[in-house]
């Protein structure tokens, strides 16, 4: 899931140079709350402003910088560049020009201008690694956290599954932040109240899957099984969270099993009560997943997957008979109008 940031509100810079230069007021009239500059600096600022695009205006403001590199216009300049920054699509000439952006902008604050436009390019041009790095550093002053945060929590997911687990500790995080921020309803002020909804009727679900897949990626099951089944409550027509639900519980079931073997008398018995136990509950997950997934081409593999383990622990738990197996698969099928 991947949701576009915008950058910072715009300063509508234009509003400021009106005030100082368009209203024809000299630099020695400039009213006490405008930052104080030349009327050259004012004239060579508004050429930034003027600039068509991205790149225009960091050539400009390249230009200002070499001429007035103490300018009192950097922070206003630097809101404009960010801007048109914001408004280049392609994800790799974007991470270019942010990239540029702090080279030539390089003052602390300007640098946290840029920083949840550098961190979305990261992630949507596959750089994981300086996107977690960035995170690391940033993630506390993101002006508003939440899309991002899921971002990373999606990032590192997807490395999870690639056996890469080098980023689940701060993808755990991140995930876990961002579900407190949605459920505390700490609502950036710079977020309209709708999209703030749609975030939390959204992400939320998603997050709390991600975050218990890789709670179970890195061998804390118990947690992991917690947070999926709040993602089951809050959208209980996701396969995938009974597919993940199914799998923690599979392996539960074959660790039980592999203690019945080496186990004896009534402490044997007690073992297979307990794994058969389990392996049903694997049995209602997997067809709950078997159920939702049907006709979803994103879960088809998945899907057939579990069909063929959920026969055979069927088979296994009435006596080599499927007979019951489609009736209970068809009981948690949802209607076409409420699937996904």
């Amino acid at each position: 899931m991947r949701w576009n940031v915008r950058p910072w509100g715009r300063l509508l810079f234009s509003v400021c140079l009106a005030l100082a230069v368009g209203a024809g007021v000299t630099a020695q009239e400039q009213p006490k709350d405008q930052p104080k500059a030349s009327d050259a600096e004012f004239k060579d600022a508004r050429k930034v402003e003027a600039a068509a695009d991205a790149q225009g205006r960091l050539q400009a403001a390249g230009a200002f910088l070499k001429k007035y590199p103490k300018s009192e216009l950097r922070p206003q300049l630097a809101q404009l560049v960010v801007a048109k920054i914001g408004d280049v699509t392609d994800p790799a000439q974007r991470l270019t020009l942010a990239e540029n952006f702090r080279t030539l902008f390089n003052e602390p604050a300007e640098a946290d201008l840029i920083n949840p436009t550098l961190l979305s390019a990261y992630l949507k041009t596959n750089h994981t690694d300086e996107a977690f790095a960035l995170a690391a550093k940033v993630a506390d002053s993101l002006p508003n956290p939440v899309p991002l945060l899921t971002d990373l929590s999606f990032a590192g997911y997807a490395q999870a599954q690639q056996q890469i687990v080098k980023y689940l500790s701060q993808s755990i995080q991140y995930a876990g932040r961002a579900i407190e921020l949605l459920e505390s309803d700490k609502k950036p002020a710079n977020l309209d109240a709708a999209t703030w909804s749609d975030y939390k009727t959204k992400l939320l679900p998603s997050l709390y899957q991600v975050q218990g897949f890789l709670l179970f990626a890195g061998g804390d099951a118990a947690t992991a099984k917690t947070k999926l089944t709040k993602a089951v409550a809050l959208n209980p027509a996701d396969a995938m969270n009974y597919a993940l639900l199914g799998n923690i519980r599979n392996d539960e079931y074959q660790s039980l099993a592999t203690q019945y073997k080496a186990a004896t008398g009534a402490t044997q018995t007690d073992l297979l009560k307990q794994a058969e136990a389990v392996l049903d509950q694997v049995i209602d997950d997997y067809a709950h997943a078997v159920a939702l997934a049907a006709g979803n081409p994103r879960y088809q593999g998945m899907h057939d997957q579990l069909m063929q383990d959920l026969e055979a622990y069927y088979k296994y738990r009435h006596k080599g008979s499927t007979d019951g197996l489609q009736a209970l698969i068809d009981k948690y099928k949802q209607p076409a109008s409420v699937k996904p």
